[in-house]
């Protein structure tokens, strides 16, 4: 009896030590395939992009290449949004920031100067595509920043063809473990795509008279897009560069005395704030004007109507086209 129950205790023994060594394996399995994990997402090329607009362009550049984190979510606002210490952090472990620059992301260029003195490479789009200056107020443009460049370059589709192109020799350049024959390869196709969308554009404002084509809007966003497409800018709600000024009462007489002195009754207003701005405009102008939506300085979710630059730019053509002609 008592050799019978040593056996069994003996058995039991084992089972419990080939538990615990199956279960050490099994614990050393996943650490082992967690540490690989973690090497691999370490070591995976990373480029960080601040707008969304800008984010959109350089995904189409970039592919399945590397991963792109874009900082700012759709329907924000390039001049206001900020940073948590996460997304800040993540501009320092990044191979590439590109960044529109030009003072637009406003709470964010320390954060890329941080990175860049961290040994980053960065890259300003908006520095590197022959940048425009916003005009004196005689001319439609905001007085206090006057002969500063007007960092919103994207609303002429040639400089996006430009900055793409760039952008795809910084990922070349800086991000390692890429392939240069896809990069090469997606810009190839990005710039056709472009290209169809400049001539499409011009197509549609052919349809706009001569004399029907003032620009009035928010605050001073198209200047990029009267200048490649022939627009007059009458002037702006907001007499700025930045959404973050103010409408005094003497600018909105300036305003509204130009408009009437062109014979303009339609504002472009930014999606984001069209309600606001016609009742300030409905009061000023008795009611006699009408304000349409566009897609001004960002992206919206997916199916949302703008969730790409492509998209973004064609649904703008296409309001204003209609807005100016009463289509």
């Amino acid at each position: 009896m008592t050799t019978t129950t040593a056996g069994a205790g003996k058995r039991a023994r084992v089972r419990v030590a080939r538990l615990r060594s199956l279960l050490l394996g099994l614990i050393a399995l996943t650490t082992a395939a967690a540490g690989t994990a973690c090497t691999n997402d370490g070591d995976q090329p990373r480029v960080v992009v601040t707008t969304n607009i800008l984010g959109d362009i350089t995904r189409e550049i970039v592919g399945d290449e590397a991963e792109v984190t874009v900082l700012m979510k759709p329907d924000a606002d390039p001049h206001s949004f900020g940073l948590s210490a996460v997304q800040a952090a993540e501009l320092e472990r990044a191979d590439l920031v590109v960044f529109n620059g030009l003072g637009l992301e406003e709470n964010v260029l320390r954060h890329v100067d941080a990175a860049r003195e961290a040994g980053v490479a960065t890259f300003e789009a908006g520095k590197a595509v022959d940048p425009l200056t916003f005009h004196a107020s005689d001319d439609g443009g905001p007085g206090e920043e006057a002969g500063q460049p007007d960092p919103h370059f994207w609303t002429d589709p040639d400089r996006v063809r430009k900055a793409s192109g760039l952008i795809a020799d910084q990922v070349v350049e800086h991000v390692g473990g890429v392939d240069e024959h896809a990069i090469r390869a997606n810009a190839t196709r990005y710039d056709r795509q472009l290209t169809d969308l400049t001539a499409w554009m011009e197509k549609s404002f052919d349809r706009i008279p001569a004399d029907k084509r003032a620009l009035v809007t928010n605050h001073h966003v198209f200047g990029y897009l009267a200048d490649r497409f022939g627009f007059r800018v009458i002037g702006a709600v907001i007499p700025s560069g930045t959404t973050l000024a103010s409408p005094s009462s003497s600018d909105l007489r300036t305003l509204t005395r130009a408009m009437e002195e062109a014979g303009v009754r339609t504002v472009f207003a930014d999606s984001s704030q069209p309600n606001k701005l016609a009742e300030v405009l409905r009061t000023e102008l008795g009611g006699r004007v009408s304000v349409v939506e566009l897609y001004s300085e960002s992206l919206t979710r997916k199916s949302a109507g703008a969730g790409t630059y492509l998209q973004m730019m064609r649904a703008n053509t296409t309001a204003m086209t209609d807005g100016l002609t009463g289509g």
